[in-house]
């Protein structure tokens, strides 16, 4: 039985996106139309909607599928119908992009993801031994901007020559692009060129990181936590990049689920007896 109703609202999908039910969010707008809209739904990739036999075995079908078109009509319809009757839990978003934007949910810069990211799943490049804003900033790739990318550790010395190389992106290091910038880290960066840095949540995570990071532990009370965490993750790793990444994205998901649904939220032992 499928879990997923027919449609799903834009509110709904949000409030999946960045959590273990995250779907994989498939857009099908027609390209003379996508190449034109100014933003993308977080963690959303786009396929043509006419081509679905070719594209249909890159889904998982293990997680449930959101198709959005641009007023949730007829072509995120009849997909979504065609991927039900193949066994997905598969639903279409209500009204589409153009719901979404109404509903003033966050967007990726569709004109910094293709200049950045023209080919994808896109690969990118960074220091070995990570242990915050380069843990961060994949997290942050992964959950909001391509959640099919790749990622690569080398020494620092090479990074330049690896991202020449092999047409990967280099970050969190010096002289280039998505790094640090006067007293902010290059999760912040990302967050500015990708058009997601006045998302509230996403801008009290990147206080916490911009604190962890930069030894300024009064800018977030949760900074000293972060620090001390990624830290001690860092010395269990000893050269395991990739598994370090796959733990510290565990942090991140609970920081930014912090953030948005539970920040309000007081703990403490009784003070009276029941």
């Amino acid at each position: 039985m499928l879990a997923f109703n027919f449609s799903i609202s834009p509110q709904d999908l949000w409030h999946l996106i960045a959590t273990p039910r995250a779907p994989q969010i498939i857009d099908v707008r027609r390209r003379d139309i996508y190449e034109q809209v100014p933003g993308l739904i977080p963690g959303s990739v786009w396929r043509e909607p006419t081509a679905l036999a070719g594209w249909i075995g890159t889904l998982d079908r293990a997680r449930p599928i959101v198709v959005t078109c641009k007023l949730g009509k007829e072509l995120s319809q009849v997909i979504v119908s065609d991927l039900r009757s193949q066994g997905y839990d598969a639903a279409q978003l209500a009204g589409g992009q153009g719901a979404w934007t109404d509903a003033g949910l966050p967007l990726v810069d569709r004109a910094a993801a293709d200049r950045l990211m023209p080919q994808r799943p896109s690969l990118w490049v960074t220091r070995r031994h990570p242990k915050i804003d380069r843990i961060a900033c994949p997290w942050l790739i992964r959950r909001f901007i391509d959640p099919e990318a790749r990622f690569v550790f080398v020494d620092p010395p090479y990074v330049a020559d690896a991202a020449t190389n092999f047409s990967a992106i280099p970050f969190d290091i010096a002289g280039v692009e998505i790094s640090h910038v006067g007293e902010t880290c290059s999760f912040d960066t990302l967050l500015s060129i990708f058009g997601l840095a006045d998302e509230p949540s996403l801008a009290r995570l990147a206080l916490i990181v911009r604190g962890a990071d930069t030894a300024r532990h009064d800018l977030a009370a949760e900074a000293s936590g972060l620090h001390a965490i990624s830290l001690g993750l860092s010395a269990l790793a000893g050269d395991d990049d990739h598994g370090l990444l796959r733990r510290g994205f565990a942090i991140y998901d609970a920081l930014f689920a912090w953030a948005r649904f539970a920040a309000d939220e007081k703990h403490n032992w009784p003070t009276k007896a029941a």
